[in-house]
């Protein structure tokens, strides 16, 4: 029984002994590949953490290029295609008023009607100038027939008395007088044609002046220039009218001051077209051409997008603000927009070279004006080391979290973004990528 047993305790040592061995193998082989890479590992965070203590981290971007078609939003004011005050010629009081603030009317129109009594007796004294010179004329022409007559006969008896003298039947004496009288005659024929010339310039005079009598008359009766909107009335029934051609006294516009003198009568404006002006930046104005659409948007009108064209512009550029004057015109056929009104007119411009494009917080305002912190690989630095160089630039448009450059970049760099005190010329840095700057 004993020896049966014995063999079989014998294999369990021999078992425990071969597993131990194979542990101890594993174990020994274990240590002796972890304390090297552990050594590595450390050696590789000290050097990170050195790199890490010894180097400022930046935020950087790329520098990229704008978009080629870019939409501007520039405000304005809207006002009348034309707008017109109207004065009138004829001094008196308004006998009868037409219209009102807020009523469309045609062109050539009745808006009001002037009693001028003193220039209805200057017409009646123009015409009777007149008549007075036509009947001067028929007094002139009728003495001139006489004196015709007078200087036929005086000639007949002339040439009588030429024949009798070569008979010896008159003196003379006699036929030299008869000569002299026709003479005579004949100068008073003169006379009277010339006196007939005047009389019928005399006409001529009476005639413009009662025309010009008539015609101021004609502007008792206050008439619309064009078609459009009664935008102002300053008169009422009775009211004067100076010899300016302005209401004085009180106003009848509630918005004019209380006793205001030299008013205009009425103001009209033709609002079926109504036009924008714009100063178009310079960086924008090359683009703007007469014929482009636009879009105008007002506020009170939510979404509703009214189309515009471009008209025509200044085609020079204002020194004071490097702007060029646009004007834009919008169809208001509808008379939803009223002058006065705030818009916002929106150009689409197609740029065939468009600038750069940065984030608006990487540009450096300075007294040597504006300037970037672009990062340049830096041979001697660190690994994963920039160098800092401060480059000049040239603003164009301001986004707010954009900027666009016009000069100083060509396009490749990577620039610091929101640098602070540590960026400054020749620095060494460490770049981080900033969210987002690939989108």
């Amino acid at each position: 029984m004993s020896q049966e047993s014995h063999p079989h305790h014998i294999s369990a040592w021999k078992v425990i002994l071969v597993i131990g061995f194979l542990v101890a193998a594993v174990a020994a082989i274990a240590v002796m590949g972890y304390i090297p890479r552990r050594e590595r590992q450390r050696a590789a965070n000290a050097a990170a953490q050195e790199v890490s203590e010894s180097l400022p981290r930046v935020t950087s971007a790329m520098v990229r290029r704008a978009p080629a078609d870019v939409d501007i939003a520039l405000p304005g004011s809207i006002s009348a295609l034309s707008e017109a005050s109207i004065y009138a010629r004829a001094a008196g009081y308004v006998r009868k008023r037409h219209v009102d603030i807020g009523d469309r009317v045609k062109e050539g129109q009745l808006l009001a009607e002037i009693e001028a009594p003193e220039l209805d007796q200057q017409v009646a004294q123009a015409r009777a100038a007149f008549s007075q010179a036509q009947q001067q004329l028929a007094q002139v022409r009728a003495a001139l027939v006489q004196a015709q007559a007078q200087r036929d006969l005086a000639k007949v008896t002339a040439e009588r008395y030429s024949g009798l003298i070569a008979k010896g039947a008159v003196s003379r004496q006699d036929a030299d007088v008869q000569q002299a009288s026709f003479k005579t005659a004949d100068a008073l024929v003169a006379a009277q044609e010339s006196s007939v010339r005047a009389s019928e310039e005399n006409i001529h005079q009476a005639q413009a002046n009662l025309d010009r009598i008539l015609a101021l008359q004609e502007y008792k009766n206050v008439r619309a220039p064009m078609a459009g909107v009664i935008t102002a009335r300053n008169i009422e029934v009775g009211s004067l009218i100076s010899a300016t051609g302005g209401g004085q006294g009180a106003s009848a516009n509630p918005t004019a001051s209380s006793g205001a003198s030299g008013n205009e009568l009425f103001r009209v404006a033709q609002t079926r077209t109504v036009r924008i002006l714009e100063s178009v930046p310079q960086s924008t104005a090359v683009s703007i051409l007469p014929g482009m659409s636009t879009e105008v948007s007002v506020l009170e009108f939510g979404n509703r997008k009214f189309a515009g064209k471009v008209v025509r512009s200044s085609n020079a550029l204002d020194p004071a603000s490097r702007t060029m004057l646009v004007e834009v015109q919008v169809n208001n056929a509808d008379g939803k927009l009223i002058p006065g009104m705030y818009a916002e007119v929106r150009f689409r411009s197609h740029r065939p070279s468009p600038p750069f494009l940065i984030p608006g917080d990487a540009v450096i305002a300075g007294a040597v004006g504006p300037r970037v912190a672009v990062l340049l690989d830096a041979a001697d630095s660190k690994p994963g080391g920039k160098k800092v160089h401060l480059q000049a630039v040239q603003i164009g448009r301001d986004y707010g979290a954009q900027t666009e450059i016009t000069g100083g970049l060509t396009g490749t760099e990577m620039v610091v973004v929101n640098p602070g005190d540590d960026v400054r010329e020749g620095a060494l840095v460490l770049a981080d990528a900033q969210k987002g700057a690939g989108k």
